[in-house]
């Protein structure tokens, strides 16, 4: 093909791409904000309040609408697990293509801007408000409408399974029984489009190299039976909290914020290294501007190229919760019997989580301060990924993709986040390759408030993975 015609064919795709997502796309996400379907961890009851079916009718209905040649699709059920949505679309060879996302959300938080909301849809510009629609209610839609405007095209594409999960806010728990059971109908993918991912801006795709693993739990500290009165007590009885403080001083330095346990850090390649600082060139102060400082607060560092690798490739803690503390309004003047705190732990990518666990249970429990009644309790515990080294096709074809679409170079830097699908795959499929991408940019706030889809990015993003798509056919 000519220059010129490979120009006029990204321009009726991009075309077909824009207008798929402003007539049925966005009308459709707009619903599927509306349904609180939060994750299994979230909301126990989910399969009995009924907000995940609902959530899987909604995108499966209009799934089933798209006129993709021989498509099929499953609603995948296991007793007691959340489904998964399956959509065969037959193509030619014999390579397969996977395409992921999920349909589960994140809770409420608080905090959200007056006139938003976790379920009230709003569309402010050319930007989709509420919970979900980034992450990544998004994803079924954008990947048959890539497939659909290669078909319009009459350009050849591969064979493409499109998998949308319900669990993996909660880890992907459910995930590992439906593959096993879905393996032959899925086979082997050559390449793994995720769907699920960040961008650090919004003027270029962006190609996710490595994620961090995740280890939750509850860390509970007990020193008397009942709480009594402060003035009586305090200067004998030693303060929960205070011991609850020094414990965590165990796991990461209470000035630089840098873990202190081995077994949660791992090596960091040195062609990471090299991405970060061509992603900290990118995207400069941008680093660390896109989050809502209050002023005078600093980052943890002035060297943006340390702060993207502290982002993805480094260990850190939060504290996400808190049990046995009252509120302000109700705090006497009591000495509390205990205190509880929610642990949300990154590792690194190729840390192994289980015995990061192990590891952070031990520092924690042994010895206790004052000998007090200490206990952690582990959650959550999945591996973080790293890529594997990019193919010259996939290089090549991302970098066309973004050019043609953004006008820009693509653009390649490691993910904060989890995504516990990755690791599986990258176990069971260890001679694919990855596309790991994503809208979630600046100030688009996954998981808290005023979470946001950039609606141009995903309209992109779309027209990108169909290049994608074609150039994986011909490589």
């Amino acid at each position: 093909m000519t220059t010129e015609t490979n120009t006029a064919l990204a321009e009726r795709i991009r075309a077909f791409c824009d207008a798929t997502w402003d007539e049925t796309i966005v009308p459709t996400l707009t619903d599927y904000v509306r349904i609180p379907c939060k994750s299994p961890h979230f909301d126990p009851d989910w399969e009995e309040n009924g907000y995940m079916e609902e959530a899987v009718k909604l995108i499966a209905d209009w799934c089933q609408k798209r006129p993709i040649e021989g498509m099929t699709m499953e609603i995948h059920r296991l007793p007691g697990r959340t489904p998964v949505i399956l959509l065969d679309c037959p193509g030619e060879g014999d390579d397969t293509v996977l395409l992921y996302g999920h349909l589960d959300k994140q809770p409420e938080m608080s905090g959200w801007e007056e006139g938003l909301g976790p379920w009230e849809p709003v569309l402010r510009g050319e930007r989709l408000f509420g919970r979900g629609g980034a992450d990544d209610g998004y994803a079924a839609f954008a990947s048959l409408t890539a497939i659909e405007a290669l078909q319009r095209e009459g350009v050849s594409r591969s064979r493409c399974v499109v998998l949308i999960e319900a669990c993996e806010e909660s880890g992907s728990f459910d995930l590992p029984h439906h593959l096993e059971a879905l393996r032959e109908k899925i086979g082997t993918p050559s390449l793994v489009i995720c769907l699920d991912s960040g961008c650090g801006n919004y003027d270029q795709m962006w190609s996710t190299t490595s994620l961090r693993g995740i280890l939750t739990g509850t860390l509970k500290v007990e020193t008397i039976s009942e709480g009594v009165h402060s003035g009586d007590a305090s200067g004998i009885v030693p303060s929960s909290f205070r011991i609850l403080r020094r414990l965590l001083d165990r796991v990461e330095d209470p000035d630089t914020g840098e873990v202190r346990i081995p077994e949660l850090h791992c090596e960091i390649p040195a062609q990471r290294v090299e991405q970060a600082k061509a992603a900290a060139s990118a995207l400069g102060d941008e680093v660390y501007t896109k989050f809502p400082f209050h002023p005078g607060v600093q980052p943890m560092g002035a060297d943006p190229a340390e702060l993207v690798l502290n982002r993805t490739w480094r260990p850190s803690v939060s504290v996400t919760g808190a049990r046995g503390l009252p509120s302000l309004e109700d705090a006497g003047n009591v000495l509390r019997p205990e205190t509880s705190i929610a642990l949300s732990i990154r590792t690194g990518p190729t840390a192994s989580s289980s015995a990061a666990a192990i590891a952070l249970k031990d520092a924690l429990e042994t010895d206790p301060p004052a000998g007090a009644k200490v206990s952690f309790e582990i959650g959550q515990c999945a591996d973080g990924w790293n890529a594997p080294e990019v193919a010259p096709w996939l290089f090549e074809a991302a970098n066309a993709a973004s050019q043609m679409h953004f006008e820009r170079d693509a653009a390649y830097m490691g993910e904060g986040g989890s995504i516990p699908f990755m690791a599986m795959l990258g176990d069971e499929f260890p001679g694919a390759q990855f596309l790991i991408t994503g809208v979630l940019g600046p100030k688009s706030n996954a998981h808290g408030p005023n979470e946001f889809l950039d609606i141009p990015t995903g309209k992109r993003l779309t027209a990108c993975v169909s290049h994608v798509l074609a150039e994986h056919y011909t490589r």
